[in-house]
């Protein structure tokens, strides 16, 4: 392999180091998702009711010109859209989905559905589910250069400490969380609540744990609709989290720009820059920023920025960023350095974006053993 491919010698090395490390085989374990949980319909726009392939709305600019145009010439606006599949969305189900075909024992603890829907019991059938109440539906547009995605938040929106507590338990919590390898917790952005939930984990389950999670993953997701008296508190309850564990926060590139905005009162344009501010206003161990052409790391230890190449022909969009969690977490779990997780993180969601499909653990090491292919 000829380093001369990498464009740059930060990537080269994060590259390297991933591919010198990551064990032929996973460690497997238990892992717990939470709170949220959502189904998906994932759908492509038309122009008019009658439109063939070749007529649909390709991009999310032109979406948008057709928005703005309607909008200058106050009109309404009908636009066709079809759906192209259905599944479990969010944070506990795509986290979830990716661990369980990677080879982990996997804990779901989220929005089911009351009873569990069966979409859910269909797709966890070989996990354990706990649900706190009625998914979400999101309606993910899906573009060639982007998404919309119109949400409803269902039960998460209402969810807190106490319907956790009284739903599940603090002894099942327990002896789900004892020994687990990771707990991933989602999305602050669509639980209101989840200063609560996090101080209760720390206050009321953690004590009773004889070896808490190795890690904790924590996605914010978009927090522009947050009030500031909704978000601070959130803010705070994670500092005091990362008193007690491991904690990585992972934000996409327009997440991480609203973070630095909201908490340090700064944006730039570089990824790299607005991480910084991130990572130094949450106070956890890392901070990770990630979009379509870099990945960030973040931490005490410095900052290292990983090249990625835009799949050409995307398949599926829709939860990248979710699968960019699962590898990088993957990676801490397997206790790669910070910049080869985050080379795990950019293969697992590329090979995602490629092929629509949760790769296995297999196809993962083949994404990285050939990872500079996609810099010819």
């Amino acid at each position: 392999m000829s380093p001369t491919s990498y464009p740059d010698s930060q990537t080269r090395d994060a590259v390297l180091s991933c591919q010198k490390q990551l064990p032929s085989e996973p460690s497997g374990g238990n892992v717990v998702f939470g709170f949220d949980g959502f189904v998906d319909n994932v759908r492509q726009a038309g122009t008019n009711a009658g439109s063939s392939a070749d007529e649909r709305i390709t991009t999310l600019r032109e979406f948008g010109e057709e928005i703005v145009t309607s909008a200058a010439a106050d009109s309404s606006l009908a636009i066709s859209w079809e759906r192209h599949g259905q599944r479990t969305g969010g944070h506990v189900s795509h986290l979830s989905r990716a661990y369980q075909t990677l080879g982990f024992d996997t804990t779901l603890v989220g929005m089911c559905g009351d009873p569990i829907l069966d979409i859910f019991e269909q797709e966890f059938k070989a996990c354990t589910v706990y649900s706190l109440g009625d998914p979400g539906i999101t309606d993910a547009i899906e573009f060639n250069d982007g998404k919309l995605m119109l949400m409803e938040s269902g039960g998460a929106a209402t969810l807190d400490w106490e319907t956790i507590e009284s739903r599940v338990g603090i002894e099942t919590l327990v002896d789900e969380l004892d020994g687990a390898k990771l707990l991933g917790i989602g999305y602050w952005a669509v639980i209101p609540e989840m200063a609560s939930i996090l101080d209760g984990l720390r206050e009321e389950v953690f004590p009773k744990l004889s070896a808490p999670p190795e890690q904790v993953l924590l996605d914010p997701a978009n927090i522009r609709e947050l009030d500031q008296e909704v978000l601070e508190p959130i803010v705070t309850a994670t500092r005091r989290l990362a008193e007690e564990v491991e904690v990585t926060v992972s934000a996409n590139r327009y997440e991480t720009k609203e973070l630095a905005d909201v908490l340090g009162a700064h944006t730039s344009e570089e990824l790299v820059a607005d991480a910084r501010v991130v990572f130094d206003s949450l106070a956890v161990d890392r901070f990770v920023g990630h979009s379509v052409t870099e990945s960030v790391v973040v931490s005490d230890e410095g900052t290292t920025s990983v090249s990625v190449n835009p799949v050409d022909s995307p398949e599926l969009t829709t939860s990248a960023g979710d699968h960019f969690n699962a590898g990088v977490s993957l990676g801490l779990v397997e206790d790669l350095p910070e910049a080869a997780a985050v080379v795990l993180g950019n293969a697992l969601a590329r090979e995602f974006v490629r092929t629509g499909e949760t790769p296995s653990y297999d196809d993962v090491v083949s994404a990285v053993s050939s990872y500079d292919a996609q810099f010819e």
